[in-house]
């Protein structure tokens, strides 16, 4: 088992991406700890969870919010004693074109969620990561944070900002043997691209050399690898999982 006996806190792991990570986690012998705004997505990733035989913890907190990351993290640390594998995934979406948008709705809510969200977890983490000399921070950007996109202003602002925190991050844990990467997906198959119609949905497929979106097992693989000890050699890196929609 790649994990085995690692303590292990997933945000957003109430479904798609989040989920795929946690049941990857779970199977590969961590302590997983689910986190997610909406308790009965958590619910239904620790049912998962438990029927494969493997134990887990639910705490229900929105990672925008300073004072319910830091009490999760208390939680973390009675039920566990220390938090080996940090995996920020939590985000939302809001597309709007700049003159449409609503401050708060529209800008401030994304960031607050998406990239402050990343930095609460990550400083909590890397207290006691800083510790034990020893840890993995996985933060799931986007491919929008590398391009843009029409529309996607505060969604690319804010996996951009994800991938400068974590270069600088990277820099602050390297001695203190933390590793701290970022995964862009491409398109994938979440709740997140319902709404796209059927005919824009067709050209974003004819711009993807694999001609299909990616399988929120296609991020979760990825992100084992980088929380295993296979991937200790390796720190600041962005990781593309985008079937070829962008090859920078």
């Amino acid at each position: 088992m790649k994990l085995k006996n690692k303590v292990s806190l997933i945000t957003g792991a109430g479904k798609g991406i989040g989920r795929s990570i946690a049941i990857n986690f779970a199977r590969e012998g961590s302590i997983v700890f689910i986190n997610d705004i909406n308790k009965e997505n958590a619910d239904k990733t620790s049912n998962l969870i438990s029927e494969m035989g493997f134990n887990n913890f639910i705490y229900i907190a929105d990672v925008g919010n300073r004072n319910e990351v830091m009490e999760m993290f208390t939680f973390i640390f009675k039920n566990a004693g220390r938090i080996d594998i940090l995996v920020n995934n939590a985000a939302i979406i809001r597309d709007k074109t700049i003159h449409n948008m609503d401050y708060k709705y529209h800008w401030d809510d994304v960031i607050n969620i998406n990239l402050t969200g990343v930095f609460n977890c990550c400083r909590e983490a890397m207290i006691n990561m800083r510790e034990n000399h020893y840890g993995r921070i996985i933060n799931i950007s986007s491919v929008i944070g590398l391009c843009g996109n029409f529309g996607q202003t505060a969604y690319a602002a804010s996996k951009a900002g994800i991938i400068g925190l974590t270069k600088s991050l990277a820099y602050e844990g390297a001695a203190r043997g933390i590793t701290v990467n970022a995964v862009a997906p491409g398109v994938t198959k979440t709740d997140m691209i319902k709404d796209i119609p059927e005919e824009a949905m067709s050209r974003l497929l004819e711009r993807i050399p694999m001609k299909r979106l990616a399988a929120p097992e296609d991020i979760s693989n990825v992100v084992l690898f980088l929380a295993s000890d296979e991937a200790s050699y390796i720190t600041g890196q962005v990781i593309g999982v985008n079937g070829g929609f962008l090859m920078p």
